[in-house]
């Protein structure tokens, strides 16, 4: 450790102005009567998503003989969706999630989100609430919406809704990734692949751009379109390289949303991956009922980045996890 470890990664300046974003954030919310909730960070369950890896750690209660398993959230969305179900109405956090994955110029293993929801609203009319929020913070143009699909058919000449495995193992091979592609027979992990090396690039350069309607088996927590059902009612904001926020059109299926998440425990096993408790508490909400709504998680470091024009997460976060 050097002696200076003991130091903030970010200036103080980069902090003050952090507070000041965070203060206009809360502003916009509370202009629009959306308000501020806390939920638990230690959870007894957390995501099945494989792309998703959970913190775990041990509860000692003094009354139990075993030991508990605790889970750092990934994001605060399930105890957020029990709270809509109870009647909470329109509801923000901005929270600590975790994430036990890589660190990077993006990511760090703990950093600051941002997540709403808005009963009554499709994906599409949180897009403009979205939209309305990013250009109060970073001045930027409105934002360009548009397709999966399209953007994957513009930039890789192959319409990913109808392209089959061997279809993208060969697109894969053309992109010299050959050795993954000889193994894997997810289409998914080969889309995600394509799309982020070859498509997210060129996409969000010089005003944020919103792609909409992901593949139906990419929908995590979205509905599944009702016009096309090969598609999800799915959103991702990209920005300059920075995939800025991730929305749904929320599942309000209870049952399908219990198929989603033993599939998704099946995909884990056939990985190698733990299988992870499904949260049976949000389950509960979700057959109490979810009220029809649309909610989005946005990464706050990565909103600051953009606003500070820094190239490092480290540069807008206190102290990142090497100095942690």
């Amino acid at each position: 450790m050097g002696t200076d470890n003991w130091r903030p990664s970010a200036s103080i300046e980069v902090l003050k102005q952090r507070a000041l974003v965070l203060q206009k954030i809360r502003h916009f919310f509370a202009e629009r009567d959306v308000f501020e909730v806390d939920t638990p960070a230690l959870c007894h369950a957390t995501v099945t998503d494989e792309h998703l890896h959970s913190f775990s750690t041990q509860f000692n209660h003094p009354f139990t003989p075993h030991p508990c398993t605790l889970y750092l959230q990934t994001s605060p969305e399930f105890a957020m969706k029990r709270l809509l179900c109870a009647g909470s109405g329109a509801i923000y956090q901005i929270c600590k999630s975790f994430r036990n994955e890589e660190t990077g110029q993006f990511h760090n293993p703990e950093f600051t989100m941002l997540e709403w929801y808005r009963p009554g609203f499709n994906h599409l009319q949180l897009m403009t609430e979205i939209d309305e929020l990013i250009q109060l913070i970073l001045g930027c143009d409105k934002a360009e919406r548009v397709t999966y699909q399209d953007i994957f058919k513009q930039h890789l000449q192959c319409d990913p809704l109808t392209a089959t495995l061997a279809d993208l193992k060969t697109l894969a091979n053309r992109y010299g990734y050959a050795e993954l592609a000889a193994t894997e027979n997810n289409k998914d992990t080969l889309l995600m692949l394509l799309f982020s090396q070859h498509v997210e690039p060129h996409i969000g350069q010089n005003r944020p751009c919103f792609v909409m309607d992901f593949p139906a088996s990419q929908a995590a927590l979205a509905k599944i379109s009702s016009a096309n059902p090969l598609v999800a009612e799915r959103i991702e904001l990209y920005f300059q390289g920075t995939e800025l926020a991730n929305g749904f059109h929320e599942l309000t299926d209870g049952a399908e949303q219990l198929r989603r998440f033993e599939e998704d425990n099946i995909k884990r096993q056939s990985k190698g991956l733990e299988m992870m408790p499904i949260d049976q508490n949000f389950l509960a909400a979700i057959n109490f009922g979810l009220p029809a709504c649309a909610g989005v998680a946005l990464g706050i470091d990565r909103l600051l980045m953009l606003a500070f024009s820094c190239s490092k997460i480290d540069q807008v976060i206190a102290f990142e996890n090497s100095r942690a």
